[in-house]
């Protein structure tokens, strides 16, 4: 036997539905009787048929799932031919479990050889799992507010913990588009979890859960219940209150911010699965009374990485994703505060009335004559009187 073709470098899993082996044999002796060809393969290759370009007296029949035999030129091969055909396979439901897809392909005859070196072929295939993955996701709630005067009730508290906790569930869909199934993947989360570099962790993790084949590495906070001191004197608070600025967006794609950091090793998917990555978490509110953001935007991230005995599809979809979910403050002040505003302007209003009626002292309004013009005006009118009425009489 010659050579053995086949038209694959790679065999992608799931793309490729069936093989062809094409095949030559030669004989370059004597008239050989009883020529076979045999084959072992996978039993999850199933043999479909064979084709020979000229009709050459070749057949072939399963002998078991896993070993066909192919009878050439029968009775006799004769000497110094060649015979050419190809046999075909079914591939779609190869497993992918080994690396390799393999065939042993030997010819015999039943007359005496002296060379059997090349009569036996050891065909080996690389498996390749091609694959088209993407990640979803969503955040519950997308948004909420907090602050000093916001009900209590509307949050969540631990056991033994003055902190204020909203609860958040953050959901991550990993689907794999195909064609082949994927071996394993690796989603990578990414959560802002300070308000500064130096600052206390403002999430607690309360669970994560795989729907499905994988599991997340536990991240827990020894601290989850943090209220920062609050140091700052009355007029600061004023200050921060009448001065809080409009947005602020924490997000881990951005250099110095700290950020927790979630990985789930996900087990195989097969064309078209999806598998659920479910996220509970608990925000400190407490830390965020303390920022002079309006509004404070957190950008979670999340990216897929498949294993290393697959490959990603050519300009397939996406492979991370961006959720966001905004903390409102309620712009509401603290009670104390608002007292010390009203305090501060009615002394203020009291300066600026004792700063009027100072300015109009000093330009004389209060030292003008104002009892002597009153009575000239009097008695200016009881003149005019007087000669109305000596003019009636005349």
């Amino acid at each position: 036997m010659r050579s053995v073709q086949v038209g694959l470098k790679t065999l992608t899993l799931g793309g490729v539905k069936n093989i062809s082996l094409n095949l030559t044999i030669a004989n370059m002796g004597d008239d050989a009787y009883d020529t076979n060809i045999y084959f072992n393969f996978s039993r999850e290759v199933f043999y479909i048929n064979f084709w020979q370009k000229e009709e050459k007296g070749i057949s072939c029949a399963l002998v078991d799932l896993d070993f066909l035999k192919c009878s050439v030129g029968f009775p006799f091969m004769r000497a110094q031919t060649k015979y050419h055909f190809a046999v075909i396979f079914d591939t779609s439901q190869l497993s992918g479990e080994n690396s390799t897809l393999q065939f042993l392909v030997q010819a015999k005859s039943a007359n005496p050889e002296h060379k059997l070196h090349d009569n036996t072929l050891d065909l080996s295939i690389p498996l390749v799992h091609e694959t088209d993955t993407t990640i979803t996701g969503v955040v519950t709630p997308s948004s909420f507010v907090y602050g000093n005067t916001v009900d209590a009730s509307r949050f969540v508290q631990l056991e033994d913990m003055d902190c204020h906790f909203q609860p958040l569930n953050i959901t991550f869909q990993a689907i794999n588009n195909g064609p082949s199934r994927l071996p394993g993947s690796t989603v990578d989360i990414r959560i802002p979890n300070r308000l500064a570099g130096n600052g206390a962790d403002m999430f607690h993790l309360v669970e994560t859960q795989v729907h499905g084949r994988g599991n997340c590495t536990p991240h827990k906070n020894p601290t989850p219940c943090t209220i920062p001191q609050d140091r700052e004197s009355i007029f600061h608070s004023i200050f921060a209150f009448f001065t809080k600025s409009g947005r602020r967006v924490l997000d881990c794609d951005r250099p110095g911010r700290a950020c927790m950091t979630i990985s789930c090793l996900l087990g195989p998917q097969l064309k078209e699965e999806v598998l659920n990555i479910d996220i509970k978490l608990l925000l400190n509110t407490e830390i965020l009374k303390r920022d002079s953001s309006s509004v404070i935007q957190f950008v979670t991230r999340g990216s897929v990485q498949i294993s290393d005995r697959a490959v990603e599809v050519p300009k397939g979809l996406p492979e991370d994703i961006s959720l966001i979910f905004e903390a409102l403050h309620s712009q509401e002040p603290r009670g104390y505060v608002v007292g010390w505003i009203i305090a501060i302007s009615l002394l203020v209003g009291i300066l600026i009335f004792l700063l009027l009626a100072v300015l109009l002292w000093k330009m004389g309004f209060f030292r003008r004559r104002y009892r002597e013009i009153i009575e000239a005006e009097k008695n200016r009118k009881d003149s005019d009187e007087s000669w109305d009425w000596m003019e009636k009489n005349h």
